[in-house]
């Protein structure tokens, strides 16, 4: 008998859904600020670039968790969401060299 936690799409875990949602939050951030601000290159970073850095930081350890709890039970789905999260965090890798 399947427990209640493994009837439910693995994207709608906290630990899978915020890392996302968070990357794509910098990314947006990235690409919002270039788009009004243009590609200005300052002595300060500015508050864009430190929210983008905090935001990119603090995944790190809701990922960690999410590998720990969900890798073991569901690999497949996991590594399907993981893709995902590697896919948007390449985006923004991107971005930031590209725009800078």
């Amino acid at each position: 008998m399947k427990t209640k936690l493994e009837n439910v799409s693995l994207i709608k875990q906290p630990s899978a859904y915020l890392p996302l949602a968070m990357s794509l939050a910098a990314l947006t951030l990235v690409l919002g600020h270039a788009l009004v601000y243009g590609v200005v290159h300052e002595a300060d970073e500015g508050a864009a670039a430190h929210v983008w850095q905090i935001l990119m930081a603090a995944q790190l350890p809701i990922v960690a968790y999410f590998i720990l709890k969900w890798l073991p039970r569901r690999p497949r789905e996991s590594l399907q969401i993981l893709a995902l999260l590697a896919g948007t965090w390449l985006a923004n890798f991107a971005a930031v060299y590209w725009l800078t």
